[in-house]
Parts: structure tokens; sequence; C-alpha cells
């Protein structure tokens, strides 16, 4: 069994917890770190959990509201962190005194129990991107929360999942008239900034199927979106009601979403 729940998502920090049950074997996996460690020990309280029961640390990209409390972490607890070459390069390849794991494009990480996580690049303006596809074997959810544009290369890697927490950072019209400076408008809208909500919905269209059951509407902008805005794109795109789409909001995160 699969369940997954964001901690909080945004430009001020994206967490995200995701547990594999295999028996009476439980695997909790934490994707990125940047909501602040005293901030992710509260909302994994609240979520039932605590720091010490967490398997592993994933870290998708070297930005701040990602790897965020990665080391101190990571060092405290005498948690793996698993991340691209690229990224540990980025962050300046600190001293993670044996607990660091280099993770490749398209190559399974075992997470024990039947837990596995498939790492796969997106396009996004970072040296080494990787985000998830985890899975226990039956049930399969994808954690893409950065990535410029709806890329072909990233479709099969979504494709058939039962659940996604997927970014939906702006609206296209919020983004062109609100106050942001030009160059940080260009950066977001372009090719390797964010996706904005119709072209989520769009990449949702391409591969929706009748055993997609969730849909979690993450990384939205405080600024140039709106929950209900992003919640009607997606839903159209599924032909769903837009109450039938989740948001893990800045504060709060997600609800627990189970996946079969």
């Amino acid at each position: 069994m699969l369940r997954f729940k964001s901690l909080g998502s945004g430009s001020s920090g994206n967490t995200t917890l995701i547990e594999g049950r295999s028996g009476t074997t439980t695997r909790r996996l934490l994707i990125d770190c940047g909501l602040g460690i005293r901030t992710i020990a509260e909302r994994l309280g609240e979520a039932g959990n605590a720091i010490a029961q967490i398997d592993a640390i994933f870290i998708t990209h070297e930005h701040s509201d990602h790897v965020g409390c990665m080391e101190k972490l990571a060092l405290r607890h005498g948690i793996p962190v698993w991340m691209s070459h690229g990224t540990y390069t980025a962050i300046g390849e600190p001293e993670l005194h044996g607990l660091l794991r280099i993770a490749h494009h398209n190559e399974a990480i075992d997470l024990g129990g039947a837990f596995e996580a498939l790492p796969f690049a997106v396009p996004h303006d970072a040296r080494e991107p990787l985000h998830l596809r985890c899975s226990d074997g039956s049930h399969h959810v994808a954690v893409l929360t950065d990535l410029g544009h709806a890329s072909s290369s990233v479709i099969p890697y979504i494709a058939g999942c039962q659940a996604l927490l997927i970014e939906a950072n702006h609206d296209v019209g919020m983004l062109q008239s609100g106050r942001y400076p030009a160059f940080l408008k260009r950066r977001i809208g372009g090719a390797n900034g964010h996706l904005a909500n119709e072209q989520t919905g769009e990449l949702l269209r391409a591969i929706n199927h009748p055993q997609l059951q969730r849909v979690v509407a993450a990384h939205l902008s405080a600024e140039n979106n709106r929950p209900e805005l992003a919640r009607v794109a997606l839903a159209e795109a599924l032909d769903w009601s837009p109450d039938d789409i989740d948001i893990a909001y800045q504060r709060g995160g997600s609800p627990w979403i189970q996946v079969g």
C-alpha cells in the first residue's frame, strides 16, 4: 500500500512524505526538506510520524525551497540522502559522512519492503533535477513539483499512476499582469521555469486514464495563482469536478492521500 502527504508546498518551501507498506513493514521517504527542521518535525507529528521514522531523504534539486534543512536533518538523525550528482555539486558538496547516495535518471532506488522510487529527469533551471515515481509493485504515485514545460520525456514516468502530486504554479494572466520584474516573469514562464495551470492541464490530459484516482496541485504561487483557478484548469483537463482536485498548501500541505 502507498500513501503520501504534502507537508507544505510553495515558494517558501516544499516537503512531501511518502509511505510504502508491505505486510508489517512500513518504509518512509521524505522528498525535499524545504520547510525547516522544526516545521518538518511539527508537521510529521501532526501526521502521526516522527523524524526518527524517516528511512531516506530524496532531494529533487538544489533550490533552497527544496534543499532547506537537508544537511542538518540527515546528520542529526543519520538518514541516508539521495540526490543527483549535479544537485550535490550545485549545493557545494557538503560532507554527509557516508549518508550520501547518488541517484540517476531511470535507475530505481530500492527502499525496502517492495517500496521503490524511480527518479526521472525534468526540464527545470537546475543542474540535474530529478523527480520521482514511487511504487509498491501494484500502485504508483508520481511527485513532480518543478518543471518548466510539459515535456514528452516526462510522460512515460507519470503515465499509469493512480495518484499525482503535480505542479500548478501560476495563472498566465496573473503572472503577466502582476508586480514581478520582467526578468522573473520570463524565468517563471520560460521553458525551464514553472508550469502554468493550463500546461499542467495539458499534461494531465495526455496521461489521463480510468485508474487515475487522485491529483494534488502543488507549488502554487501565492502571488500569481489561486487554488480555485488551479482546480478549474486541472479538472477541465480530466473531465472531473473542481472539488476532486486536492491542493497542497504552503501552510499545512495536503491531507493524506491513499493510493489503491
